[in-house]
């Protein structure tokens, strides 16, 4: 059973600084492009930054260049996302999502709730 667990999320204050994971299970990790996603309440979901299966390649929103990093270490089938100077407009769950570089094939976390208060 393929699982992704992220955690991290909490309450803080803008301009503080934040680390989600994202621990993945069964599948072969190196095979997914990694992403995190966020949704605030009413919005669509969106993609915030993405690593590739080597962690070579990343791409990030533009609301979030310069303040977010997104990073992967292939030997604990992990993936973090560190948020620098959060403001309250980051509000919303993160998603954890794998991307099969080959199929395609796509798998999600439940979410982490990141709450930036002014």
């Amino acid at each position: 059973q393929v699982q992704l667990v992220e955690s991290g999320g909490g309450l803080v204050q803008s301009g503080d600084s934040l680390r989600l994971s994202c621990a993945a299970s069964g599948l072969t990790f190196s095979l997914y492009t990694m992403n995190w996603y966020r949704q605030a309440p009413g919005k669509e979901r969106e993609l915030v930054a993405t690593v590739t299966g080597a962690g070579v390649t990343t791409n990030y929103a533009d609301s979030v260049k310069g303040r977010f990093t997104i990073s992967r270490d292939n030997a604990k089938n992990t993936v973090s996302l560190q948020m620098n100077g959060l403001k309250p407009e980051d509000t919303a769950v993160y998603y954890c999502n794998a991307d099969n570089a080959i199929s395609r094939v796509r798998y999600w976390g439940q979410g982490t709730q990141v709450t930036v208060s002014s």
